[in-house]
């Protein structure tokens, strides 16, 4: 008969090293869970073990799934998107509206809205609608590179605000339906991003509500229609907006004083040769002739290139491109691969290098907008002042050199900005050239 034999008590020091193993195995077991949940969200419990506290980095985090049931002005029946009727209290109900979604509060002062936009017909011109597209692209890449909003319009909010009136009903309603965005930026279809690390400079309109790229002197020494350029501005947010562009819409063909004010702007316009009233000689009346109520809040802008009048530039942009090697052969950092998504990073380290450049007539920085005026690529009637193909040529090199500032992030470029081929860059493009003692060393 067999006997059975109790198991001998372990001795105090096996039972620790077997306790020891124990612990190992949990933390192991432990880690290989934090591990999975990492990749993937399916052990809901865990959540509650994790800190949820997004503070730290609330700039970077937007919650675009919960709408609270608080009411808002979109709740108010009487609020219309269109210009027939005003809008009262906009900075109140903006602020409100703001407190319930209170995730888009930080970074809100720095937040622009891009619009852009073109005729819901396809273009006469052949080449129209590709010219029209490449002009788009360019713009989703630079609202893309610096996590700007985008929209692009393609029918008349109002039937009677055609042309370059249309602008005006799409701002306002764009406002409405982005209170969270404090700045609107329109751009015409045929302008063009030609600097994609330059940032608008927020900071210096504080005190202002409306920017707008001209001259001084045109408007309150010669009194010319074209003292500024309307198809590119910025416009805040606000209460002020709201009643400015209510006065500069009665100005257009919506209004029954639609042809009175085109013989008022051609009176007190002398270089204005067609009799209708249009945007550009509105906005330049209101800044000339109404200026403690509108003007005083208006920045005119010159120090950049706001609107940069595309025959001035094209002559310029193979210089421009040799001296940004030149300096890129000199600087590690700069030629520097990186992920498109900090490209912003690169952006202020070219700022100390390019301080004497300057961005104006004679200057070899990169224009920030490239604007082709007079060329009309959808229709194809260009200004007869230019000479065969030059429109079509240029809007080609412009959008081929843009595209070379954003490709590159992707490894390619446009050898020739003539044409759409690109060709794989080398690695350190554009290459060192005699670096100096720090540089040797690494990145500086």
């Amino acid at each position: 008969m067999y006997k059975i034999k109790p198991h001998n008590r372990p001795s105090p020091s096996s039972f620790y090293r077997d306790k020891s193993w124990f612990i190992a195995g949990l933390v192991v077991v432990l880690v290989i869970f934090c591990v999975i949940w990492s990749f993937g969200e399916s052990f809901s419990g865990f959540s509650n073990f994790i800190p949820t506290d997004c503070s730290a980095d609330r700039s970077h985090f937007v919650d675009r799934e919960n709408e609270p049931r608080d009411t808002t002005f979109y709740d108010d029946p009487e609020i219309t998107y269109t210009l027939e009727k005003p809008i009262k209290d906009w900075d109140a109900k903006r602020k409100e509206w703001l407190r319930l979604h209170p995730t888009f509060i930080p970074g809100a002062q720095n937040r622009i809205l891009l619009l852009t936009g073109s005729q819901p017909w396809p273009c006469k011109n052949p080449s129209g609608d590709h010219l029209l597209l490449r002009c788009f692209k360019n713009k989703v890449d630079y609202a893309r590179i610096h996590g700007y909003e985008i929209f692009y319009a393609n029918a008349f909010l109002n039937p009677k605000m055609k042309s370059y009136w249309a602008k005006i009903p799409l701002v306002r309603a764009a406002m409405l339906a982005h209170p969270e965005s404090e700045w609107i930026m329109w751009v015409d279809s045929d302008a063009i991003f030609t600097d994609m690390d330059f940032k608008v400079p927020l900071k210096r309109y504080k005190h202002h509500n409306f920017v707008v790229h001209g001259w001084p002197d045109l408007i309150y020494e010669k009194k010319s229609w074209v003292a500024v350029n309307a198809g590119i501005f910025l416009i805040r947010n606000c209460q002020w907006s709201m009643e400015f562009l209510d006065v500069w819409g009665s100005m257009g063909p919506a209004s029954p004083d639609y042809k009175q004010w085109g013989q008022t702007l051609r009176s007190t316009f002398k270089d204005k040769m067609f009799p209708e009233s249009d945007d550009q000689s509105a906005l330049v009346y209101l800044l000339l002739k109404e200026k403690k109520k509108w003007g005083h809040m208006m920045y005119v802008e010159n120090e950049y290139s706001l609107h940069g009048y595309w025959v001035g530039v094209m002559g310029k942009l193979d210089d421009i491109t040799g001296r940004y090697e030149k300096i890129e052969k000199k600087t590690v950092k700069l030629r520097r691969r990186h992920a498109e998504v900090v490209s912003e990073s690169y952006g202020k380290l070219w700022e100390k290098h390019l301080e004497d450049a300057g961005d104006r007539k004679g200057g070899w920085r990169r224009p920030f907008i490239t604007h082709f005026t007079g060329c009309q690529p959808c229709s194809g009637k260009y200004n007869p002042a230019y000479k065969g193909d030059d429109c079509w040529v240029g809007m080609e090199r412009a959008l081929n050199f843009a595209d070379n500032q954003v490709l590159r992030s992707f490894g390619f470029r446009h050898p020739d900005l003539r044409n759409g081929s690109v060709s794989p860059l080398a690695f350190d493009f554009p290459g060192a050239d005699q670096p100096d003692e720090n540089e040797a060393e690494g990145l500086v």
